[in-house]
């Protein structure tokens, strides 16, 4: 049985939901589908996951939704309509729930905005499942509380709770009807609708993966596999056929968009494969993505990928004898904890520290209060704020066995006179990590990319 998941850009229009269709009905082993919310269909259109935020944003303002909530309608209906299909009690019935979801009471604002871009995908499974039983396609739309998904956490960013994977391998699937599961949403233990973190189907697919015991998930979206660098930045890149679980973690992390890198998790302990394929394209082999004993070590290439994010800034700390004070690190965790920031690396040296976090997740009040404090509790000689920091991940399985490649990256950088402000090799000796200017990153990733793959 396989898992299949499908990007927004697949499921823009009633032209993509065909391609959908065709795929899902050529192989009998793709019994669970997850479907993300409609993307755009064209050079500035809008996501409907961005037209629920607008929908929330003017609930909360108090403005006319009248506008707002039609568009999103239209957005659904016009599928219905590439597919000839007018069925009345379902248009109302979407039109009902658009309606009630400005009038629920919310216990907070992230309920409430969890709920809104959680309808996306909700929507979006129940529009499939009707679409493949109108073409006679056995369907059936599935809440993912009703399959075994429990979650806590916050509404914004839930975390599924790992008993649950027991109750859903007890769950019976019906082999000859297609289970539609919408994707990013999911129920807490009241009810509410809550949503995973950001590329949450990705994560859904891969949790009914391993909850459901797949022998494939399947990851179609608008790429024929994964590059091994930024096709924007390269011109016509090397794909990755076959990557491994903890290669494709590393890279997501750092920017990597193909594929969240928080859904790699549900799926290592159980060594389902993942396989990215091409909506647009799909006999195409895609990208493999599997478990680090499948792969051969004499074989593998000394990097599989680059990634590089700009997302990150970073303070620095100056002390002298900074590493002979017994607490000194503890002070800083304190204080970071104290004001909600949660950091990303923090390399240090005898008399240095610097922490890296992700400015995405942090304010700028957080950021000025923490190094105002950092300032009175442990008096830095000096300390002074990053705004702006890039960090760059080569990665690669063979990196351990080819144990020149970090110098060779290192001297290639070197050469084109690109300072390296941090490095940092991981215990796996898999990835090399290298804090680089955001103004000569791109530069860096085209020299490395020369180094490895010309």
């Amino acid at each position: 049985m396989k898992v299949v998941k499908f990007g927004g850009s697949s499921l823009a229009d009633g032209a993509q939901f065909e391609k959908v269709i065709n795929i899902i009905t050529r192989d009998a082993d793709r019994r669970v589908v997850v479907p993300s919310a409609p993307g755009k269909r064209f050079s500035g259109d809008i996501k409907v996951t961005d037209l629920f935020i607008t929908f929330a944003e003017k609930t909360i303002s108090g403005a006319d939704l009248s506008e707002i909530k039609q568009t999103i309608l239209k957005r659904y209906t016009d599928i219905l309509d590439y597919f000839k299909i007018e069925d009345a009690t379902f248009v109302n019935m979407l039109k009902n729930e658009l309606d009630q979801l400005n009038r629920i009471h919310y216990p907070s604002f992230d309920y409430l905005f969890a709920a809104f871009t959680g309808h996306g995908e909700y929507f979006n499974a129940q529009l499939l499942a009707r679409i493949l039983n109108h073409l006679g396609h056995p369907a059936k739309f599935v809440r993912p509380d009703t399959i075994g998904i429990v979650v806590n956490g916050t509404p914004r960013a839930a975390a599924i709770v790992p008993a649950c994977y027991d109750t859903m391998q007890q769950v019976t699937l019906d082999d000859q009807v297609i289970t539609v599961v919408p994707g990013f949403c999911a129920f807490d233990a009241d009810g509410l609708m809550v949503t995973f973190s950001r590329g949450g189907s990705d994560i859904t697919g891969a949790i009914l993966a391993r909850g459901l015991q797949a022998d494939l998930y399947e990851n179609f979206t608008d790429v024929s596999a994964i590059y091994t660098v930024n096709p924007n930045l390269v011109p016509n890149p090397q794909k990755i056929k076959t990557m491994t679980f903890r290669e494709m973690r590393e890279l997501s992390y750092a920017g990597f968009s193909v594929f969240h890198d928080e859904a790699i998790l549900p799926v290592i302990e159980t060594n389902v494969k993942i396989n990215v394929k091409n909506t647009n394209d799909p006999s195409a082999p895609g990208t493999m993505i599997v478990p680090t004993s499948a792969v051969d070590e004499k074989t593998v290439s000394p990097v599989t990928g680059i990634a590089t994010d700009a997302r990150f800034a970073a303070i620095y700390i100056h002390r002298y004898l900074l590493n002979k004070e017994v607490g000194f690190t503890l002070k800083i965790l304190e204080i970071l904890a104290k004001h909600g920031v949660s950091y990303e690396h923090m390399p240090s040296g005898i008399d240095d520290m610097t922490i890296i976090f992700d400015k995405s997740l942090v304010s700028e009040e957080q950021i000025q209060a923490v190094c105002s404090e950092i300032e009175e509790t442990v008096h830095p000689n000096e300390l002074d704020l990053i705004p702006e920091f890039a960090i760059m991940m080569v990665v690669g399985e063979g990196m351990h066995v080819y144990h020149n490649a970090p110098a060779k990256i290192l001297t290639a950088l070197s050469d084109a006179n690109i300072n390296v402000g941090m490095i940092n090799m991981g215990a796996s000796e898999i990835s090399l990590m290298l804090g680089i200017d955001t103004h000569k990153i791109d530069e860096a990733t085209k020299i490395i990319y020369q180094q490895f793959f010309n």
